[in-house]
């Protein structure tokens, strides 16, 4: 397997800094996750996770977030008769991905299509927390205890 490097999100993405340093750990162990999956930064606060659930119905897949943890899981129901497979290279067996999600990274949607999970995130900071700008003002108009 090839070494992956997840360097380049730490120096511009926010809120999964902590999220590539276990990515990395992962590669370095030589393990494989299943499903396969993406994950892109969008734009100055917008993330996009990308699942492949080729053979995966709507009703079979389910998104949860708790205590700052984002669990998708999948779990096939039974078909209806026996299959028999020449070959069988989609795997279609019962899975669960958990992502570490960054203080202030919410789920903003997701949708199912082409055998892809696209999940939007997106980072919002509350008012208080936002950086403002302060005007500066002349020395008689600040109300300075003295």
């Amino acid at each position: 397997m090839r070494n992956l490097d997840f360097s380049h999100l730490y120096s511009n993405a926010v809120g999964f800094e902590r999220m590539a340093r276990e990515l990395e750990g992962l590669f370095d162990q030589k393990t494989s996750a299943y499903p396969p999956y993406n994950i892109e930064k969008r734009d100055h606060d917008g993330y996009l996770i990308t699942v492949a659930v080729a053979g995966f119905e709507r009703n079979e897949l389910e998104l949860e977030t708790e205590n700052g943890t984002l669990k998708v899981k999948g779990r096939k129901v039974a078909s209806m008769g026996e299959r028999q497979f020449l070959h069988q290279g989609i795997a279609e067996r019962d899975f669960e991905l958990a992502f570490k999600l960054s203080q202030h990274v919410e789920v903003q949607g997701a949708k199912l299509e082409h055998g892809l999970l696209t999940i939007e995130l997106a980072r919002e900071l509350p008012e208080a927390l936002k950086p403002r700008a302060i005007p500066i003002g002349k020395p008689e108009q600040l109300a300075l205890p003295g």
